[in-house]
């Protein structure tokens, strides 16, 4: 079923989902599993795979000069997003990059994703690899989502890359893409970045899902600025707890988001991360029954492999 669909169907009642990140190479599908079956009891109806994209290595030769290597430290999310499927008997929705992937590989990718018959993807342009300052397109592939969320829309048209196929079969995605209530790193501007935004929805995408927050109204105000704008598809919000008081300076360095005073306040208080964890769950538990009375469509935690925060957070609101 679409997200779309689940959403319609749940009758404005707040729905509960949240992602997942494949392992590391070398461990199998039973950490995943061991981390969603504590979650299954508040009925999901969809699940978010996320994909990570090559980093580039540099090792040394005999000769001493530097040779690099493309490696992919956490593979696997078309295969564990079956699995799910299958095990669970809910949606899947993985996530698929512009960074990494030619057009030819997007199809590629989408094409095998139709075969198992997941019909939901998150279309993200991606992260720049860490080696890089700015992000690059790989060699014919998609600088913006927004052209990423125009390929997947042709498919679902039924025309492919190969010109040689006058009409193929007609894929059935459902388009999510990413907002960013505190806007994303590179726009100049909230507003510049709700227009860019509004590109995506009007090339295809059928909802939104949100950067993390940790203050509500940042949220409500880029709802509202987004209504301003026409982009009237479900905008869901995301979540995260707070765990770890290195937390306090690395969400807002890699996330450039903002945390607020009395979070902080909180968690400097600690003297350990395990009560961290414990003001991280709370504020996120305040947080999440503000967004359901706000009307959010769905509460969409970011469990980063872990789920034990996540269930006290659900079992306290849902």
């Amino acid at each position: 079923m679409k997200i779309t669909e689940h959403l319609e169907k749940a009758i404005g009642e707040t729905v509960f989902s949240f992602e997942i990140l494949p392992p590391l190479k070398g461990f199998n599908i039973n950490s995943i599993y061991e981390n969603i079956d504590p979650l299954m009891e508040f009925n999901p109806p969809f699940i978010d795979v996320t994909y990570h994209r090559e980093e580039y290595v540099y090792s040394e030769r005999e000769n001493g000069l530097l040779e690099k290597k493309i490696v992919r430290k956490r593979p696997g999310t078309v295969g564990i997003c079956a699995a799910i499927q299958s095990k669970y008997g809910v949606d899947a929705v993985p996530h698929i990059l512009c960074g990494g992937f030619s057009k030819e590989d997007t199809e590629n990718f989408l094409i095998d994703l139709d075969f198992l018959g997941i019909k939901n993807v998150v279309a993200l342009r991606g992260d720049a690899v860490k080696s890089e300052t700015y992000f690059k397109p790989e060699a014919n592939g998609h600088q913006f989502a927004s052209e990423l969320v125009e390929q997947i829309r042709d498919m679902n048209e039924g025309k492919y890359l190969d010109e040689v196929i006058e009409k193929g079969h007609n894929t059935d995605f459902c388009i999510g893409v990413a907002g960013y209530p505190e806007k994303h790193m590179e726009a100049p501007s909230i507003d510049s970045d709700v227009r860019r935004l509004k590109q995506k929805v009007d090339a295809g995408a059928e909802y939104v899902v949100t950067q993390m927050f940790f203050n509500n109204q940042c949220y409500f105000e880029f709802v509202e600025k987004c209504r301003d704008q026409g982009i009237n598809v479900p905008i869901i919000p995301g979540l995260k707890p707070l765990a770890t008081k290195k937390q306090l300076s690395l969400l807002p360095h890699r996330f450039h988001v903002d945390l607020p005073e009395a979070l902080i306040h909180e968690v400097e208080k600690c003297e350990n991360n395990q009560e961290v964890r414990q003001v991280g769950v709370e504020w996120c538990i305040q947080q999440s029954k503000e967004l359901i009375k706000g009307g959010a469509p769905v509460l969409h935690y970011y469990s980063m492999g872990k789920s034990t925060n996540i269930r006290q957070i659900a079992e306290a609101v849902f």
